[in-house]
This record gives structure tokens, C-alpha cells and sequence, in this order.
């Protein structure tokens, strides 16, 4: 129904109700907005799975193999990084730009490509969302457009199941790495999204991970190529400067994010609180506000790193779910004199086998006898103190050491990739 003007419309309006009355008119002006809305949703449609064109999907063939790519001894690398746009507080951005600064400091020149399927987004959003959270690199940073290329490099890292399909499809002969800090199909559940995170597995990239736990799934189930770096804890951040009694706990709250176990960890805080109503309850890393939670507590949501230091250094303990891959969280705890109490599990043991994290069954009641235990300690300050002392050797710089003889080791050998 096209009409060029206000008085052809109305006279159609006048002949609809003399010809079908006023019901007709009604039924006639509902099919126009279900046509008009069903024209306009056509148009709107772009992405059949959010977060990758369909193109990008259609391109992908399993088995694929790339160009040998190495490079003589000592030679500066140019490396590409295809990565999500940060946002404000991202633990695995953080990591990600830790070991950039690594490598540019091994001598290596980087590129950022941020991806985002449709038109990309506002650069300078982008550095106001960062802030100063984040290392200062010296790479550049720019979006790579929708079905653009990257340019010409010794190597590229995909850092997300998304990612890999375009480093995938790149046509620039480089090395392909996979900076994988997380088992991504355990964020969906059992279907395509599942399935299409588990075959990125299966491109045949090198895997560098974040701990044992990552490195052994992905060379015992996929086969696939792989070495891990140890977690650390930044001492310039988080270190113990408080001898005092604590009458504080602090949970890892992030319900919009399944892996962190929310519901399981409000119901251990509500045992917790009945056996230990004196003990002040923080709750950290997102508002949760919105939640129906049945016991007092402190709603932080987001918070620097300095005022975490300050948190940590406040609380007994710390509760953190880790269903995936471990958080960076129980090492950081561990630096501020804070003992964490995590769900037990390989995912997390074989991360980190510090004897003062509190490992506990996954469910309500044990979790809050962890806790419970973690606060009531005949010596709480001095075995604080200790747990401080036992991650001294955790260093991010010896991650980074060992994460650069990993590129430049595999970036002269000959193979896949």
C-alpha cells in the first residue's frame, strides 16, 4: 500500500469504511502494519548467530591447511590480534593486553583488530570504555571491517571461537595461534552455538591457553596442538597490607554469566549468613540490585583494581565459582591475605594446586562449610599472612617468559599453521 500524500490516505480510509465498515478498516490496517513491520524486519535481518557473519561460517571448511610460515631466529615479529571490542573491567582483555605488552617488550610489533559483525563501532567509545584498566601498548587498534582482510604478518592470534573463523579465512599468509582462556562451547548449551565454538578446535591453529587444564582438554579430546601459561598474580596490585581481624567475605557475583555459578553461590552466602550472621557479605562484579537476595549485603558492582586490593585485603575469605576454566581471582585473593574457596573440579586444580585455596563440593552446604572454616581459624591473621606468602612465586612475568619462547619457538618450526 504505497501512498503519496495525507489526502490520498484519508480518501482511502473513507472508501475502506463505506465499502467494509468499520471492522473492515480495522482488518485492513492491521495487515498493512504486519506487511509494513514484515518489510522493515526483512531489512533488519543480518546475522543468523550473533557475534560472526554468516559468511564467515559459509567459508569455513574443516581440515583446512595453511601455508608453512616461519621465520630465522631473532627476527622481529609482526603480529595480528583479532579480539572482541573490550569492555569496562574484562578480566580475559586484561590478559590478553598483559601479553601483548610481553611480546613488545620481547621486540615484537603487534596489531589489535577489534571484531564486530555489521558496521563495527566508535573508536574513541571504545578507548572511554578502557579507560586506564588496561596495560598502555604501543599497537595500533582499529575495526577490522566486515569482510576485510588484515594486513600482511608473521602471525595472527584468534582470541574467541568467533574470531577463529575469520583468522580461519584470512588469506594472509601467517602462522595461526589460538590464545584460548576458556572451553567456549560450555557457554551454550548443547547445540549449534556449541558445536560451532567445539570445531574452532579443529582448525588446526597452535593453542595457547591459560593453564594445564585448557592444554590437556584440547590435546586429549581434539587432538589439537597446544601449550599453557601458568596463572600469576600482579604484585604491583594486589599485596597484603592488612594484620588486622577480618569480619568480612566477598563473592565472585556475575549472574548474567552462567559459568560463575550465582544461584548455587546466594544459596551457600544464606547458610553462610544464618551460621555466621556478624560477617559483612560483599557482593563483586556486577549490580545485583535487580535479584531477590535474602540476606544483607553490600552491592560493589564493578570496581577498580585499587579498590579491589583494598576489598581483599578486608575479607577472610572469597567465594568464586569456576564451572569452565578457573578464574584469576583465588591468586589474587591469595595475594591480599583472603582465602578463597572454590568449587572442586580438574578445571580448577590442575590451574592451581595452592594448598590455602579451600576446594569444596559444588554444592550449597559444603561451599558454606568452606566458608565457614575459612573464617574461623584459631590463628586467622597469621595463616592470612601465609596465604599471602604462598603466591609470591606466581609471577606474571615468568607467564610472560615462558609465553614468548612458545611464539618464537613455534613461529621456526616447521607445520601447520
Amino acid at each position: 500500500m504505497s501512498l503519496k500524500s495525507p489526502l490520498r490516505k484519508l480518501a482511502l480510509v473513507g472508501k475502506i469504511t463505506r465499502e467494509q465498515g468499520l471492522l473492515g478498516l480495522a482488518i485492513v490496517s492491521l495487515q498493512f502494519i504486519q506487511k509494513k513491520s514484515s518489510r522493515k524486519s526483512q531489512r533488519q535481518k543480518r546475522l543468523l548467530i550473533k557475534g560472526i557473519r554468516y559468511e564467515d561460517l559459509l567459508e569455513t571448511y574443516l581440515g583446512s591447511d595453511y601455508q608453512q610460515h616461519t621465520v630465522t631466529k631473532g627476527k622481529e615479529l609482526e603480529i595480528n590480534w583479532l579480539m572482541p571490542p573490550p569492555g569496562k573491567g574484562s578480566g580475559g582483555h586484561m590478559t590478553l593486553f598483559r601479553f601483548i605488552k610481553f611480546l613488545e617488550k620481547a621486540g615484537h610489533k603487534n596489531h589489535i583488530y577489534l571484531h564486530q559483525p555489521g558496521n563495527g563501532g566508535n573508536m574513541a567509545a571504545v578507548w572511554a570504555t578502557m579507560g586506564d584498566s588496561f596495560p598502555k601498548l604501543e599497537a595500533s587498534m582499529e575495526w577490522l571491517p566486515d569482510g576485510g582482510d588484515m594486513a600482511p604478518a608473521d602471525a595472527i592470534f584468534a582470541t574467541s571461537w568467533e574470531t577463529a573463523y575469520i583468522v580461519h579465512n584470512s588469506k594472509v599468509n601467517a602462522k595461526r595461534f589460538y590464545f584460548v582462556q576458556d572451553f567456549e562451547p560450555y557457554f551454550y548449551q548443547v547445540g549449534s552455538l556449541y558445536l560451532l565454538a567445539e570445531n574452532t578446535y579443529r582448525f588446526g591453529f597452535y593453542g595457547i591457553t591459560a593453564g594445564r587444564w585448557l592444554a590437556t582438554k584440547l590435546k586429549r579430546d581434539y587432538r589439537m596442538e597446544a601449550d599453557y601459561f601458568s596463572f600469576g598474580a600482579d604484585k604491583s596490585v594486589y599485596s597484603y597490607i592488612n594484620d588486622e581481624p577480618r569480619k568480612e567475605v566477598m563473592f565472585y557475583a556475575r549472574p548474567t554469566t552462567e559459568r560463575r555459578g550465582f544461584e548455587i553461590g546466594i544459596l551457600a552466602l544464606d547458610l553462610f549468613h544464618r551460621k555466621h550472621p556478624g560477617y559483612k557479605i560483599n557482593m563483586l562484579g556486577y549490580d545485583v540490585s535487580q535479584y531477590d537476595i535474602p540476606f544483607p549485603y553490600e552491592n560493589l558492582k564493578v570496581l577498580e583494581h585499587d579498590q579491589l586490593n583494598e576489598l581483599y585485603n578486608r575479607c577472610a575469605a572469597g567465594l568464586v565459582m569456576s564451572l569452565t576454566n578457573m578464574s584469576l581471582l583465588p591468586l589474587e585473593l591469595l595475594a591480599c591475605g583472603a582465602i578463597p574457596v572454590v568449587n572442586d573440579g580438574e578445571n580448577n586444580r590442575m590451574v592451581s594446586d595452592n594448598k590455602f585455596i579451600e576446594y569444596s563440593a559444588g554444592e550449597p552446604a559444603a561451599l558454606a562449610e568452606a566458608l565457614s572454616q575459612a573464617v574461623s581459624r584459631k590463628t586467622p591473621e597469621l595463616h592470612a599472612k601465609k596465604a599471602s606468602e604462598s603466591v609470591e612465586g606466581d609471577s606474571w612475568e615468568d607467564a610472560g617468559k615462558k609465553f614468548i619462547k612458545i611464539v618464537e619457538d613455534n613461529m621456526q618450526a616447521k607445520g601447520k599453521g
